[in-house]
């Protein structure tokens, strides 16, 4: 990638966010759901959820044979201010998981993962906006979503959360 551009680092302003009608609802819809931050550490519980989530939204993708030593060392192994966010329903079932680092002026998603089951829940909008309700909640003025690419439909959820700015040559630009 040494001559190419394509991949560029994006993040949410969250003081000018302002949640549409349907991320409203999504927002709702996950009410009862409680998240904890924890330290990076590794269970069964998680792995197995990230298992099925790889096996059935991402069966072809560059993760897909990811074991429980390489998820372990995804999360554990870290040289920054890193914590995995657990997603629990009011029957105490793990539906989603966030791995993310602190950082001085906001949040960084890392990865996350999710229920492939529970579609109508929106999960990974909702730990999107979550994070954004939680680092508004912390006076934090950002929060990292990692890279956009253009022309990627896979990415291009990450243009919902508007106002983004883009990282470019000289320094952070409002997208448009």
């Amino acid at each position: 990638c040494d001559t190419c551009n394509a991949c560029r680092s994006v993040r949410v302003d969250v003081a000018g966010f302002k949640p549409s009608r349907n991320m409203k609802r999504i927002m709702s819809a996950n009410k009862d759901l409680t998240s904890a931050p924890l330290p990076p550490q590794t269970n069964r519980e998680q792995y197995e959820l990230l298992r099925r989530y790889l096996d059935a939204r991402h069966r072809d993708g560059g993760m897909s044979d990811m074991s429980s030593f390489d998820y372990m060392a995804m999360v554990e192994e870290t040289a920054v201010q890193t914590e995995i966010c657990e997603y629990r329903d009011t029957q105490g079932a793990l539906v989603a998981c966030l791995l993310r680092d602190r950082m001085q002026d906001g949040i960084s998603l890392v990865y996350s993962f999710f229920d492939p089951e529970k579609t109508t829940r929106s999960l990974g909008t909702f730990i999107i906006l979550d994070q954004i309700r939680q680092a508004e909640a912390e006076k934090l003025p950002h929060i990292y979503l990692g890279y956009l690419i253009e022309n990627c439909a896979k990415m291009s959820y990450k243009k919902r959360f508007a106002p983004l700015q883009i990282l470019g040559p000289e320094g952070w630009d409002d997208y448009r």
